[in-house]
Parts: C-alpha cells; sequence; structure tokens
C-alpha cells in the first residue's frame, strides 16, 4: 500500500529514515580517470570513528560473530572465511569501497529473524572481496543464506574498474530470503542515491552490467504489488513507492547533485519537489557536462542547495547570521497542519563523511584514497586514508571517547566544538573555518604526486615499506588536522566572543597603545535580518524623530 502524505509527512519525524547521503562517479566521468564514490552518514547521536579490520588467515570451523551496526546487539554468528582482507573505514586493501543509504521500504517486508543488518554486510564483505562483483556476490549470498534483518537498503559498490548501485530488501520474518537488483553504472556517467529507492526499470537481458535475484520480480507478484509484464517491472515502484518524503528530503538531494552538472534538470525539479504526483522522475544516473574531480564532489558533499529553489535562505528559519540549517525533527505542526524543513546533503547530524578516489593505474595499496572526516562535511578538512593502511589515525579511533564522553583528542569531537560554534552564527564565523578547511585540502592536493611517488618506489624494495610510509603520512595529517582546528576553536571563542568582532592584521590580534584588545567591531544585524525584523514589527522598534 502506497503511504498517504499524511502518514508520510509524520514517518519523517523519525530521522533515522532520511539519514545518509552517496555520490558516484564513473572512471571516464572523472577528471584523472578515477573511480569516485561519496558517503555521508548521518543520524543524531552517531559517534564512529574509522574502523579497521586487519587482514588474517581462519581455520576451518572458526566463527564470526554479527553485532548490529547501528545498536550494538548481538545477532549470530556465521562461518568465518578461510582469508579475509585488510579493511580501513569503508575501503579495503584492493580499493573496493562500499557505503550506503536506507530507503525503509515496505515494513513487512523486514525479516527480523536474519542474522545480518546492512553494517555487517559492508564490512564482512569488504573483508571478503577483491572486486565489486565480487562484493556483490558476497553480500547477496550471506543475506539469502543467513538472513538480512535491516530495512530497505541501497549500496553504492566500486572498485578501480567498475561503480555499481545496489538495492536489496528482505522477505518477511524468517524467510532467509531477499529481493535485490544491482545495475552497473555506465563509465561516463554519475549516480547518487540518498534514502529513496532509485532502481526503476532494468535491462534483464543484459547480464554484463544487470545482476539481480531470480525471484525478484516474483516475489513482488506473488505479493500482489505487481501484475504487468516483466519487462515493466519496476524494484521502486513495487517496493519502496517515491511518495512526497521520498522525493523532498531525499532525491532532492539526487537532484542537486545532479544539478551542479548538467543544465537540463529544470525538468525534473517537479518531481524532487514531490508536490505533482505524475511528475516526471530524474533518471538513475546522468552523463556530465564535465569531468569531475575529487574537490568537486567534496563541495556537492558540502551542498545546501546554494542556488536552487530548495536553497535555505531568506525565512526565519536561517536565523539572525543566514544558517543554512535546520533543526529537527524534519517536520513540525502549526495549528494542526504539516511543515516540513529542506533536507540538504550537508547536515548537522553527520558522524562521518568520505570521498573514496580509487585508481587502476596505481599499485593497490597506493592507489585508493579514502579522504575522511569526523563531522558534518561542510565543516570539516577531508585528510588522505590510504586503502593499504593498517593503523588508524589516533583522532579517528581515539580511546575512552564515545557518544557521551569528550575528548580534545578527538576529532568528532574536536571538530563539533568548532561547527557547533559555527552553525547559529554562520555567516559571521563561517568565513574563518573555511580559510582553515580549505588551506588544509589545498596542502592534501599539492603533496599527494610526491608522497604517492615516495610510496611507489618504496613499494618496488618492499610494499610492507610503502604501507608503513603511508600509515605515518596518514596519521601525520589527521593530527595535524586536529591540532589545527583546536586553534580554530580557541581563534573563534576569541575573535567572535559576546556577538562583536575583534580586529586583527597580519594574523595577530590588535592591542591598544596600552596594551589592551583593541576596540571591537559591533557589526550588528545583517541588512537582510534588519529588513525583515522592521517587516514583522512595523514601527515597534523605531527610534522616534525628534
Amino acid at each position: 500500500m502506497r503511504k498517504t502524505f499524511l502518514t508520510t509527512i509524520m514517518l519523517a519525524a523519525y530521522v533515522y529514515a532520511f539519514a545518509c547521503t552517496n555520490f558516484i562517479v564513473g572512471k571516464k566521468a572523472s577528471a584523472d580517470g578515477s573511480v569516485i564514490c561519496t558517503y555521508n552518514a548521518d543520524d543524531y547521536g552517531m559517534f564512529i570513528g574509522l574502523c579497521h579490520y586487519p587482514a588474517g588467515k581462519h581455520a576451518k570451523g572458526e566463527m564470526r560473530q554479527i553485532y548490529d551496526w547501528d545498536t550494538n546487539e548481538y545477532h549470530g554468528q556465521i562461518p568465518e572465511a578461510p582469508e579475509t582482507y585488510n579493511v580501513i573505514g569503508n575501503i579495503n586493501e584492493y580499493q573496493v569501497s562500499i557505503g550506503e543509504t536506507t530507503f525503509g521500504g515496505r515494513e513487512e517486508m523486514v525479516d527480523t529473524t536474519g542474522i545480518l543488518d546492512y553494517g555487517s554486510l559492508i564490512y564482512i564483505a569488504l573483508q571478503r572481496s577483491k572486486t565489486a562483483r565480487e562484493a556483490i556476490k558476497v553480500m547477496t549470498n550471506l543475506a539469502e543464506t543467513y538472513g538480512y534483518c535491516s530495512e530497505g537498503e541501497t549500496f553504492t559498490i566500486c572498485d578501480p574498474d567498475e561503480a555499481w548501485i545496489m538495492e536489496m530488501m528482505g522477505k518477511g520474518p524468517g524467510s532467509k530470503g531477499v529481493v535485490w537488483v544491482a545495475l552497473r553504472i555506465p563509465d561516463d556517467a554519475i549516480c547518487a542515491h540518498a534514502n529513496q529507492s532509485r532502481i526503476r526499470t532494468f535491462n534483464q537481458k543484459d547480464k554484463e552490467n544487470v545482476l539481480f535475484s531470480k525471484d525478484c520480480i516474483k516475489y513482488a507478484r506473488e505479493m500482489g504489488w505487481f501484475d504487468g509484464k516483466d519487462k515493466d517491472f519496476s524494484f521502486c515502484e513495487a517496493y519502496a513507492y517515491p511518495d512526497f518524503s521520498g522525493r523532498r528530503f531525499c532525491e532532492a538531494r539526487v537532484w542537486s547533485f545532479f544539478n551542479h552538472f548538467s543544465t537540463d534538470m529544470n525538468r525534473y525539479l517537479p518531481y524532487a519537489e514531490g508536490k505533482v504526483k505524475d511528475a516526471e522522475p530524474m533518471p538513475l544516473w546522468i552523463v556530465p557536462n564535465k569531468k569531475v574531480s575529487v574537490q568537486d564532489i567534496q563541495a556537492c558533499m558540502r551542498d545546501h542547495y546554494e542556488g536552487t529553489p530548495f536553497a535555505l535562505d531568506n525565512d526565519l528559519g536561517q536565523g539572525i547570521w543566514n544558517m543554512p540549517y535546520r533543526p529537527t525533527p524534519l517536520t513540525f505542526k502549526v495549528d494542526g497542519k504539516n511543515y516540513f524543513n529542506e533536507r540538504p546533503t550537508s547536515t548537522q547530524q553527520s558522524s562521518f563523511t568520505y570521498v573514496a578516489q580509487l585508481r587502476s593505474w596505481l599499485p593497490r595499496q597506493i592507489g585508493g584514497i579514502l579522504w575522511f572526516g569526523n563531522d558534518d562535511g561542510n565543516m570539516v578538512a577531508y585528510t588522505p586514508v590510504y586503502c593499504g593502511n593498517t593503523v588508524q589515525p589516533e583522532c579517528y579511533n581515539t580511546p575512552g571517547a564515545d557518544a557521551v564522553t569528550f575528548s580534545d583528542k578527538n576529532a568528532y569531537w574536536v571538530c563539533n566544538w568548532v561547527s557547533n560554534m559555527v552553525y547559529p552564527r554562520y555567516s559571521q564565523m563561517f568565513g574563518s573555518l573555511q580559510t582553515v578547511r580549505d588551506s588544509l585540502e589545498a596542502s592534501y592536493f599539492a603533496e599527494q604526486a610526491a608522497i604517492e611517488e615516495k610510496a611507489q618506489s618504496l613499494y618496488k624494495e618492499d610494499p610492507s615499506k610503502a604501507i608503513a610510509y603511508l600509515n605515518k603520512y596518514s596519521c601525520d595529517k589527521a593530527q595535524q588536522m586536529l591540532d589545527r582546528w583546536k586553534q580554530l576553536a580557541i581563534y573563534l571563542i576569541v575573535k567572535y566572543n559576546d556577538m562583536a568582532v575583534k580586529p586583527e592584521a597580519d594574523g595577530k590580534f590588535l592591542r591598544t597603545p596600552t596594551g589592551l584588545g583593541a576596540k571591537v567591531q559591533r557589526p550588528g544585524f545583517p541588512e537582510s535580518t534588519a529588513r525583515e525584523l522592521v517587516r514583522q514589527t512595523g514601527t515597534k522598534y523605531q527610534v522616534p524623530e525628534e
């Protein structure tokens, strides 16, 4: 049954359902020939750093314990693979990278008795796969054998040669089965997904680029959700209909991403707005109008709909200082009527964010980089973590730090310390953060070629030397970022204390001839805020003429 608008808008209050964003770039669509994929992991209260699973050999009969990625609840156990590969974050030593977004779908399809949740599937597949195709096989075989206990999920599955999108749902309690479809994204295309099922009809005869479960269509028929011809079967129409919330809160993020690289997206605006029932849906992927760089994609991960009809400016929600963020839940009521906030790609509840760069022409442990950050992508500098790394930077895996324990050694907490100062005074303070962020990232990209040239030289001598070298480099850059962010935190509280601004020159705060701090600047309201205040209050605050 398709959800009504009211049901949907109330369900939208559960922010988790609209949590994450993934972007994907084929190797012929990228500026340097790399496959690029991304993940914003968004959920309130979520505290996760950079995980690490070392490579290993496992004896016959050895079992792996399965704990839910979201809740840490124990689900059961499955046999270990004879060999597992090194995994750092969401990338492994063979440059396979996997991300996800949850779309939910039909509630009755969740197999509450299944052992494997979506997070476990991701990290097990990374440990067992040398290619994206192999990861798809591992994930689907495991889910069909041990049961899948999560809601409907869209996975990004990439390696240096191929980019895939896969959607999966269970078949109800006790089924130990899944329906799924995986499509290879054309090399010259870009794709995205953001908590709404996006796979519609697919070429069922293209065995090379299209993979799907044997009963993907049959199951929908048996359940009474589809009665057309096989060729007309749409995965999302049958299992996760794109209603208002799926379009406005989720597909709008995809629309905005495509809009950066196309001049044809206005035709899909009614669909993304979610208010025209039969609007033309967006394509699953598009060919971009220019080659896309890693820096372009990092910028897209920081998107707030700037310059589009969804832009978060010119209304009361932006506060005094033009904040492009909104409080949650996504919906609210006034006088019995439902209203909503926009949900951009960049959001305050991000726990971590990354942009994965996968390059086939380099040695495998050097070719893959996870450009990683531990907070809202707009508010962090993405630091380089190489796929062969076997050591986590301390700031991304800090002993003692957790969701309710602050540590100034931890990137999540230090970055949140800074971002939460900036959010409410965005236009006043963000420029200072942006300067530091962009300077750090520019330095990483400037160093990249020389670092990798050195790593390749060491690799020829002994791969372990290259890995050790890149371990140190990644840890050094992460620590440099953390140190700089602490300085930024102190700078912001001094510079912008009490909503005033302390003057400075040549990087130093000015003082009077007697050594006191120079007279502060008091910028007052931005003009747009002042005008809106006068519009709302009329003459209440008007100074009388004498």
